[in-house]
């Protein structure tokens, strides 16, 4: 299937191209010594309308869908893979899911924000001890009567630092195991007995704030809980069914940077009389990361496809976060070779893009939890949702 564009997904695409171009690549790399994150840059994505994809149009929504989120992503990407992130943490993440299961007054309340860039979104899944292993999540949520009270500890968190309000699973009733896990609404400014820690020592993705939240007796109203006790899981495994797509457009952007950098230095370094690009091996390089790069792009569009035609699309999202993550992985390697001594160093962005893809391997379920899933359809052990 080709994927043709219309001419208005190809204007939200050249918008998201210019945007990245001329409001992120000045700064991005003073930004990157300094692990600086910019609020106003999401404000100004916000009032593009980046976070209203999939979204009514009474919360702030603008009658796009996952195609458009997913091109406006991949343009990010291309720039800063950093700066891919709140179009999931405004956006996919938390306004998406909320509108699926929240009431009438939690979408009121919190989508608005998201969509405009004001409110700074988060979900935090990721423990000290759980990871891929969802149901092992070990913050406690305990009914206090008129109010809940959280205790433990969340890591990994993106915007975990900067963030406002945004998505906290946590356990209600260990007993049940995934079936004893509830999704709670969690102002993170606004709420005694929580802390957070920014997390410094990250490989990549400067940009990016990532952190710890530490719940120490946090009481949280009532109304803060999105859906019903125990629906926790339920909601978890469908909003990653979403920032799934959206990790993998990031890929696909910071993979196709690389194969373009890798293009540009190969046809202006000279070696032997001629450019490099002129040699069979370098040539042979080249061919693949296209090849696999275009290859990522059709899968990721095709699951973006099928998102928006409401159609099950579990095993194609699956296909396409792991190949468009495993692809971008193999184009920041081979382009380090072709860079060759210049690769390794700070003073080309083929260095930063080798850091950062690195993440797309581990984030919205690793590889590993991919290839179970892609397994588990084909075996006929799962359905494709």
């Amino acid at each position: 299937m080709d994927f043709l564009l219309t001419e208005e997904q190809r204007i939200v695409q050249d918008q998201a191209r210019r945007f990245a171009e001329m409001e992120i690549r000045p700064i991005m790399e003073e930004d990157e010594k300094h692990h600086r994150f910019r609020p106003e840059i999401v404000k100004k994505m916000g009032e593009l309308g980046f976070f209203g994809c999939c979204l009514p149009e009474e919360y702030g929504g603008n009658g796009m869908g996952y195609m458009e989120s997913v091109l406006i992503t991949e343009q990010l990407a291309r720039v800063s893979p950093s700066w891919r992130l709140p179009p999931n943490l405004q956006n996919i993440g938390p306004a998406v899911t909320v509108d699926k299961f929240g009431t009438a007054e939690q979408k009121e309340k919190y989508i608005p924000g998201w969509v405009c860039g004001e409110n700074i979104g988060f979900f935090a899944i990721s423990e000290p001890n759980t990871g891929s292993d969802v149901a092992s999540i070990a913050v406690t949520a305990r009914d206090a009567g008129d109010h809940w009270v959280l205790n433990g500890q969340k890591m990994w968190i993106s915007n975990a630092p900067v963030g406002d309000c945004g998505l906290v699973y946590a356990c209600t009733d260990k007993s049940k195991r995934h079936r004893g896990i509830s999704c709670f609404i969690v102002d993170l400014k606004n709420t005694a007995g929580i802390t957070t820690r920014p997390i410094e020592t990250k490989l990549g993705l400067h940009c990016s704030p990532t952190g710890e939240i530490i719940f120490e007796d946090a009481k949280v109203p009532k109304e803060s809980m999105l859906g019903k006790p125990g629906d926790g899981f339920t909601i978890c495994m469908w909003m990653l069914g979403n920032t799934r797509i959206s990790c993998a457009a990031g890929a696909l952007g910071a993979g196709g940077a690389c194969v373009e950098l890798a293009i540009r230095y190969a046809n202006e370094r000279r070696q032997f009389g001629q450019p490099v690009s002129e040699f069979q091996l370098v040539k042979a390089q080249i061919a693949e990361m296209v090849a696999e790069h275009r290859a990522a792009q059709l899968l990721v569009y095709n699951a973006a496809f099928l998102k928006d035609k409401g159609l099950p699309n579990q095993l194609q999202t699956s296909i396409a976060k792991y190949f468009a993550s495993e692809s971008a992985v193999k184009a920041a390697n081979e382009s380090m070779k072709i860079f060759g001594s210049y690769g390794f160093s700070t003073e080309y962005p083929i260095e930063r893009f080798y850091r950062d893809v690195k993440s797309f391997q581990m984030v919205e379920g690793t590889t590993n939890i991919q290839k179970m899933i892609i397994g588990g359809i084909a075996c006929g052990h799962a359905q494709n949702r």
